[in-house]
């Protein structure tokens, strides 16, 4: 069993952020998945975004403000 680094993008409104996760990596199974502290810190990251808690956000992932660009 093997894993790799990996950054996962979640929205949430006008919010993104990049989560360090570890996939994991077992040819004798489904592949790759997450472990479940890494499903959970995902859930933790969305949740947090959606009620603008960027204290919790931020201390587990990089937090964008995601700004549209219009075409001029």
């Amino acid at each position: 069993m093997n894993t790799q680094r990996r950054t996962k993008l979640v929205k949430e409104g006008e919010f993104v952020a990049e989560v360090d996760v570890e996939l994991i990596v077992d040819p004798a199974g489904w592949e790759p998945y997450l472990s479940v502290d890494d499903a959970q810190k995902l859930d933790r990251v969305r949740a947090a975004l959606k009620v603008a808690d960027m204290h919790t956000a931020s201390s587990l992932a990089k937090v964008y403000r995601a700004v549209p660009v219009s075409a001029a």
